[in-house]
């Protein structure tokens, strides 16, 4: 009976963000509270299915980021990159896009768009282009460039975490692949949007008069922001080795760098997208729901049931279920389910760990390009909606499925290929 009742209230909650009437951190919190109320969760279990990490990071990103604009850096890139590229606003599509896609290799997705979307609606706004297509892009190009690295997305640490995957491995499994998707996506969107993205040329001339380095308004605390990133973002990178979560990393950085600028700590937490994490707080206890009556365990063993323990087409499997799933789902709880379940599989099958390391692919590229397909489906397309939301730009849940669905099963088409031809 929690089964069908966890299923409803999911379900319910879920279309009502679709249908937009309300506000979706309302939804998804008043769905939360319901999961507690009815009993589906008790409010310890709610609070441990809160993935705190990931609110942390924001929130330490959020402020990072809020105190790096003030001194007038991402007004300084947009005018730098658009005069290099002299205001093609396609060819400014496609080289922020390839940026954002690269930095998410690197950082994570979520702090690479924090860092990049200010910059891209700056760049619109000074050449009076829709906004909307170079923000899609770069939601698509962050969830893609996050795939091909152990550290560009949660689910990817989350399997070499259990399975003892190096960095190396994921970088030559996964990188070959995705350059590929890149080339597709970034060629698909110049052949869509190359008639549709044209600015008057009086527009172009008065950008490329501008001076960038009257921009920044602030050396001094340019400089003091640079340094706390540098730090944060080297961190990043060594979290491994420091055994320090990006959250304390990012709010360690966001401390330091408030203490040093001595900034009015009032006007900084103004620029935290409150209602971003209250939303994923509220999805967080929603699909904990779902995991403590046990509808994605059961939907996990279904999914691996039907392929009778086939290599080939447990991977496929894996790929498109995890890819569908992630659209809709948070694909953290996903993974966490799919990696014990895939563990037992090559157990029983008697699967060899050469054998075993493409269902591991296949659940990275599934859980990881599958963000792509919905407006929910990953952390840094519900920062990027806040921060267009914020700007006054509002993106709504069935505008960007028009787009994300149809590309994210055109990559995941792509990596079925590629698994095919390259482990079997």
């Amino acid at each position: 009976m929690l089964i069908w009742i966890a299923t409803g209230i999911f379900l319910l909650s879920y279309l009502f963000i679709i249908m937009e009437k309300f506000p979706r951190s309302v939804i998804a919190v008043s769905g939360a509270a319901l999961m507690i109320i009815l009993g589906i969760v008790n409010q310890e279990k709610a609070v441990e299915h809160v993935d705190w990490n990931t609110l942390g990071l924001l929130i330490g990103m959020m402020l990072i980021v809020d105190l790096t604009r003030r001194s007038g850096i991402f007004s300084f890139l947009a005018i730098w990159v658009s005069k290099k590229v002299k205001g093609n606003p396609i060819l400014l599509l496609i080289s922020l896009s390839l940026l954002t896609g690269i930095l998410s290799a690197f950082l994570d997705n979520v702090t690479t768009v924090l860092l990049t979307v200010p910059v891209t609606l700056s760049i619109a706004d000074e050449l009076k282009v829709d906004p909307i297509p170079f923000l899609f892009c770069q939601i698509l190009m962050s969830n893609i460039g996050g795939t091909a690295t152990l550290i560009g997305d949660p689910p990817n640490i989350m399997i070499a975490g259990q399975t003892g995957l190096s960095f190396m491995d994921f970088i030559l499994n996964l990188a070959p692949v995705i350059l590929i998707i890149i080339v597709a996506t970034l060629s698909l969107f110049y052949f869509v949007y190359r008639q549709k993205l044209i600015t008057e040329e009086s527009l172009k001339s008065k950008l490329m008069l501008q001076n960038e380095w009257d921009e920044i308004k602030d050396f001094a605390l340019l400089k003091k922001c640079l340094v706390v990133l540098a730090l944060v973002i080297s961190a990043f990178s060594l979290h491994s080795l420091l055994h320090l979560e990006t959250a304390t990393i990012a709010l360690s950085g966001a401390m330091l760098l408030m203490l040093w600028t001595r900034e009015e700590p009032e006007d900084i937490f103004l620029a935290v997208e409150w209602p971003t994490l209250f939303f994923f707080a509220g999805l967080f206890v929603l699909v904990g729901g779902l995991v403590e009556t046990g509808v994605l365990d059961r939907l996990a063993q279904w999914s691996i049931s039907l392929t009778g323990g086939q290599p080939l087409l447990t991977a496929l499997l894996i790929l498109f279920i995890s890819a569908i799933l992630s659209s809709f789902l948070d694909n953290i709880p996903y993974v966490a389910t799919m990696i014990p379940l895939i563990q037992k599989l090559a157990l029983l099958s008697h699967l060899t760990p050469a054998q075993t390391q493409p269902l591991w692919w296949a659940l990275a590229l599934g859980a990881c390009l599958g963000g792509n397909g919905t407006l929910v489906g990953a952390s840094a397309n519900l920062i990027v909606a806040g921060i267009a939301e914020k700007n006054g730009l509002k993106i709504r849940y069935i505008q960007f499925l028009k787009v994300g669905f149809p590309m994210m099963l055109i990559t995941i088409f792509i990596s079925a290929g590629y698994l095919i031809l390259r482990y079997y």
